[in-house]
């Protein structure tokens, strides 16, 4: 089979410099990027997380969703396929369609597999294991609502929920769960002036702005966090416990009450832990799951040292799905080794290094 690499979209915000310093002058006189000692050392450094991507049904109809309805513009389509990705998504993928989609300075892809296409999503609730969305601002809460109540989408909130001074490190937060053709969810979310970066509170005309993060479902936030933070090296940037009237109908799970864990790199979006203290009646993320069934996002993660990472995943708990750490072309996109693993509680995560 003829094989089409992955353009490049996702590198505008997947490539910082590697820091550097400058070593005594000592014979030749050598500079050693931070990203080799860190390896030398066996740790693992994150560089970015460069995005999200999602499963999808009929990527034309899902495609027509993100620009047309939230605005989303097409960065990049290509059919991928070849013995590396069955290699990477541990399964005989055949080949897969990916359209890679640009909102402000975040990245989302849409993965279609056109040989092999796998099982349905079964129904969810926001508190299942394998939920996961990404937080998408908006300059307006209320024009965006109305837009996507006009588009007729699936809710899961009853409508935008303010969440109130009760929760301090969230108060004044505005937010609505839908779902996207696939059942996807998805979340509109508008910050009040004290919270958030400052590029959300900037002038402009857009009504939807970028991708703050994704969010995932966990049963236990320190279990993650030493998989998150103690293997991966993203950085804990906020905490919250939220709960309350708003917090249920937005979630539309009742008597919710989450410990909610921010962590980021210093490039892309973040990753949320949300961790249902109550109920705690979320169910597992299916064992058996593939790359190719409608419930399955992954988290594109950029690291110094693919191989390391896989090493210390698998020690950590997670759950290799990729056959090692796959050689990949750097001409076609970037990346010379990627692999993909389970977190503790299913998430899958794509590792890339260049």
């Amino acid at each position: 089979m003829k094989r089409t690499l992955l353009v490049p979209a996702l590198l505008a915000v997947a490539t910082p410099v590697a820091a550097q310093y400058a070593q005594p002058w000592n014979g030749g006189g050598i500079t050693v990027s931070a990203e080799e000692q860190a390896a030398r050392a066996g740790r693992v450094i994150p560089l970015a997380v460069a995005g999200v991507a999602l499963t999808v049904s009929d990527i034309d109809r899902s495609r027509r969703f993100y620009e047309e309805l939230l605005t989303f513009r097409t960065i990049g389509d290509t059919t991928i396929g070849g013995e590396e990705w069955d290699k990477l998504t541990g399964i005989a993928a055949g080949r897969i369609r990916v359209v890679t989609l640009a909102l402000g300075s975040e990245r989302v892809e849409l993965w279609q597999y056109l040989d092999h296409p796998g099982r349905p999503a079964p129904a969810m609730q926001s508190n299942d294991r394998w939920f996961q969305h990404v937080a998408i601002i908006v300059r307006n809460m209320d024009s965006a609502a109305a837009r996507l109540e006009r588009a007729g989408v699936a809710r899961v909130s009853p409508a935008p929920q303010t969440l109130p001074p009760s929760i301090p490190a969230a108060a004044g937060i505005r937010a609505y769960y839908f779902r996207d053709p696939d059942g996807h969810p998805l979340e509109i979310l508008m910050f009040p002036p004290d919270k958030g970066a400052a590029r959300w509170h900037a002038d402009g005309p857009d009504l939807f702005l970028g991708i703050d993060h994704s969010a995932v479902v966990v049963w236990d936030t320190e279990r993650s966090l030493d998989f998150y933070r103690g293997l991966l090296g993203l950085e804990v940037r906020g905490s919250s416990m939220n709960f309350g009237p708003e917090q249920e109908r937005l979630n539309n799970v009742a008597g919710a009450r989450l410990r909610i864990t921010g962590l980021r790199t210093g490039n892309g979006p973040g990753i949320e832990f949300l961790d249902y203290r109550a109920p705690r009646t979320g169910r597992p993320y299916p064992s058996d799951a593939q790359p190719n069934e409608l419930l399955h996002w992954h988290t594109r993660i950029v690291v110094n040292d693919v191989a390391l990472a896989v090493r210390r995943a698998q020690d950590a708990g997670g759950r290799l799905v990729s056959k090692g750490a796959i050689s990949l072309d750097p001409a076609g996109n970037g990346f010379r080794r990627a692999a993909l693993v389970r977190d503790p509680d299913g998430h899958a995560i794509a590792l890339f290094e260049r």
